[in-house]
């Protein structure tokens, strides 16, 4: 066992103990910042992160704004000649998709098997926990911080982050660091640690259908007219060729020679039924991480149990664009609006209202940050470290690239394909937490080593 890791060892399980204890706190705290009904919750939550900061001797904490959600901004000074490294992380969390959907109560967290269940546990009040974790635990030793800290935990990730780019200028002499470590990716398994190397954008729409000025009856006008629901559904399958894949002209399709994922694992973990297709063309590793996906998330229409015999006059549907590396969201938004707009049936009137953008990152995981990263990472959870893309979309990586081109970005995460996010049933696997505080404090401690 490594000197460092001997010392972080041996202070470990009354870290983790505590760890558990916080992050029950803030789970039972249901920042929905996207819900206007909990913004007052959310502004809690960035309290009580506040406060954990202070706890940890922060020289400065501040809950700030942009005109969006609070984010909580502490600093721990450099010690001299040391690196500093940014610790990012999101209190905000996704609605809980239906309360009585799950199997205990989403802001009531609670154990089973070996895992925390409650919405925000890993997505990512974890992440929030593991870098205040870590620092307890460093602080802790003889030889306090290695390195400088700063604290950065954003609350409207969940929304698209919209206000970060005005965050980042006022905020940028604050944020400048050396290393950036992002805690709100995942791992391809709990014992298996991942540096996460691409993830995709996103450029969301809200598209609205008209067909008539208003209702009229489906039996005295149906026929020769056609409603706008119907309209919408034929629009909206537009967005897909036969095969599933993507029908938007002008978006990028990058191809992928990394490892394929095994197709029963996927469906697995995912929960897809017997019999259900995939989508698309390619390796799943290339369908996930290199192309771009298309969702309808929402659409207004008449409950069954409230519907009339009418023709609706108008109909709206939320539509999702996952963005492959390499895309300029602007340019697939206006793909996507030129698509929905051109594809009216029926003469309809089509009008396409922009939402959240993101930009798609990758990265080259090269240099001595990511050699270090690699070998503390491996040490902490006795597997070799593995490149991941994902899916998903984290505005704040790209912005900060744009904004600190000289430091090193490393994107961690306390997720496994078994924790849900934004799904039913979200949950954390609790060894897993542990293995991911000890892995970012043996990081931290070997990057401040130089310095010793």
């Amino acid at each position: 066992m490594s000197q460092p890791r001997a010392a972080i060892a041996a202070v470990l399980d009354d870290v983790m103990t505590r760890a558990r204890a916080d992050l029950e706190a803030l789970v039972r705290i249901p920042s929905i910042w996207a819900d206007p009904a909990h913004r007052e919750d959310t502004h809690r939550s960035a309290a009580a992160v506040a406060e954990l900061a202070r706890a940890e001797g922060a020289a400065s904490v501040d809950v700030v704004s942009a005109g969006g959600g609070p984010a909580v901004l502490a600093h721990w000074p450099a010690p001299e000649g040391a690196p500093t490294v940014l610790l990012y992380a999101h209190h905000d969390v996704q609605p809980t998709g239906g309360d009585a959907l799950w199997t205990s109560p989403p802001f009531t967290p609670t154990e089973r098997d070996g895992r925390l269940y409650g919405r925000g546990a890993a997505d990512d009040k974890a992440g929030v926990l593991t870098h205040l974790s870590v620092l307890r635990a460093l602080r802790s030793l003889d030889s306090g911080l290695p390195v400088g800290v700063t604290l950065f935990i954003e609350g409207e990730e969940e929304s698209g982050s919209p206000t970060l780019t005005a965050l980042l200028a006022e905020h940028r002499d604050r944020l400048d660091a050396d290393v950036i470590i992002i805690a709100d990716s995942g791992n391809p398994a709990t014992d298996v640690p991942a540096l996460t190397t691409s993830l995709r954008g996103l450029v969301d729409c809200t598209v609205e259908l008209r067909m008539l000025q208003r209702p009229a009856h489906s039996g005295v006008y149906g026929g020769p007219l056609g409603d706008a629901l119907t309209a919408l559904c034929r629009l909206l399958a537009t967005l897909h060729d036969d095969k599933g894949r993507v029908a938007v002209p002008g978006l990028v399709h990058n191809s992928s020679e990394a490892p394929d994922l095994d197709e029963a694992t996927f469906r697995s973990d995912a929960a897809v039924l017997d019999g259900v297709q995939l989508l698309g063309t390619g390796t799943l590793v290339e369908r996930l991480w290199q192309q771009p996906a298309v969702a309808v998330l929402g659409i207004d229409a008449p409950k069954v149990s409230e519907a009339a015999n009418v023709l609706l006059p108008s109909a709206r549907a939320a539509v999702s664009l996952r963005l492959a590396p390499g895309q300029d969201p602007e340019v697939a938004r206006r793909a996507l609006t030129e698509h929905l707009t051109g594809h009216a049936p029926w003469g309809a009137t089509v009008s396409v209202t922009p939402g959240a953008a993101a930009a798609p990152f990758e990265l080259e995981a090269v240099g001595t940050v990511y050699d270090v990263a690699r070998r503390t990472f491996g040490e902490a959870y006795g597997n070799a470290a593995v490149e991941v893309g994902i899916g998903g979309s984290i505005p704040f990586i790209a912005e900060f690239a744009r904004a600190f081109p000289g430091a090193s970005v490393l994107v961690t995460g306390v997720g496994d394909p078994a924790s849900r996010w934004h799904g039913i049933d979200e949950s954390l696997h609790l060894g897993m937490f542990g293995c991911a505080v000890l892995a970012e404090a043996l990081l931290l401690a070997e990057l401040g080593a130089g310095n010793q």
